[in-house]
């Protein structure tokens, strides 16, 4: 448990709710049910184990606090506890309830114990991955599957791990259980990229040989379906640069070829080559002696990070742009 000031509400509540969700209660010394639901919080923090952290205010001593987040909430009494997952506020309840509806709202936004280990097996599999490691990295994001289902990052590396071995009917397996997310009218972008990187490797395994292709394209400058298939080679092969060279040539010629086939599989190698998005991260205090200062100011919702940029995927960006326009 940790004690809130409008000093400390960046530092504590909002960093930490970037790793953690964090349930802030917000209470006073006069007030009744306040003090009998704190003990229940308590408990209620060391039965999580960590999979949340429980933060208190008084709303006496730190009235800008609890001001801000009653008035964004529509919420005129106490005790009211506030949900802050990335760094934003994101839900809330009023009064002292018992424990099992606690935790009823607590399961909306606090991750299984299962995503908590899944989600750690995922990251020591990426430093596998980097260290070259592919033998133990698998069996890590499959165990990691196996406790969260929902784990996507850890579906995303394992079918690329499988597709660089070239087992590309085990990665259309790993890929099956979200293949619906990538259909309809608004498909997932990250899901339906994958899609289309599994579909390139079972294309390239069954196609022509580069040799054949490379003879076509020799013949026809514009026979699109031989550059399309020798990009499709390339991208299951590993040089994604050389397939999004070959989709530009067909995008430079023939941007709406086949219902704008190339521009969308060059999109899905991009996506595919991206890190996921980042994770918000507090905003910087304010430097000693800059304006304003003197009077801590309270900041609710945590900046995004941005990321680093990759120098080939911006570069691949702008050629793509440069050749829709």
């Amino acid at each position: 448990m940790i004690d809130i000031t409008i000093e400390n509400f960046e530092s504590d509540l909002i960093a930490t709710s970037l790793r953690v969700p964090v349930l802030l209660d917000i209470w006073a010394e006069w007030c009744g049910p306040c003090k009998a639901l704190g003990p229940v919080l308590e408990k209620l923090e060391q039965e999580y184990a960590g999979r949340f952290v429980l933060a208190k205010v008084n709303a006496d001593e730190q009235p800008e606090i609890a001001g801000q987040l009653s008035q964004m909430f529509g919420v005129r009494s106490i005790p009211f506890c506030v949900m802050f997952v990335g760094g934003q506020p994101v839900d809330g309840f009023v009064g002292a309830l018992p424990p099992e509806q606690i935790r009823s709202f607590l399961d909306k936004h606090v991750p299984s114990e299962g995503a908590v280990e899944s989600a750690e097996e995922t990251a020591e599999a990426e430093q596998l991955l980097a260290d070259g490691a592919e033998d133990s990295a698998e069996t890590l994001l499959r165990d990691a599957l196996d406790k969260d289902p929902a784990n996507d990052e850890a579906r995303f590396d394992l079918i690329k791990l499988l597709l660089g071995e070239g087992r590309v009917d085990e990665a259309r397996g790993a890929f099956e259980p979200i293949a619906a997310r990538a259909t309809g009218p608004v498909p997932e972008a990250r899901v339906l990229a994958f899609s289309r990187c599994v579909e390139a490797a079972q294309a390239a395994r069954a196609g022509r040989s580069p040799a054949e292709l490379d003879a076509a394209i020799a013949a026809n400058k514009r026979d699109f379906a031989a550059r399309f298939e020798l990009a499709q080679i390339f991208w299951a092969a590993g040089q994604p640069e050389q397939a999004m060279d070959e989709l530009l040539e067909i995008i430079m010629r023939d941007k709406a070829w086949n219902d704008e086939l190339a521009r969308k599989t060059y999109v899905a190698i991009l996506e595919v080559m991206s890190k996921p998005a980042p994770k918000p991260t507090p905003a910087r205090a304010t430097p000693p002696g800059a304006p304003g200062a003197d009077k801590p100011k309270l900041e609710i919702a945590g900046k995004v990070e941005v990321l680093a940029a990759d120098p080939v995927i911006d570069a691949y960006r702008r050629k793509l742009s440069m050749a829709l326009f």
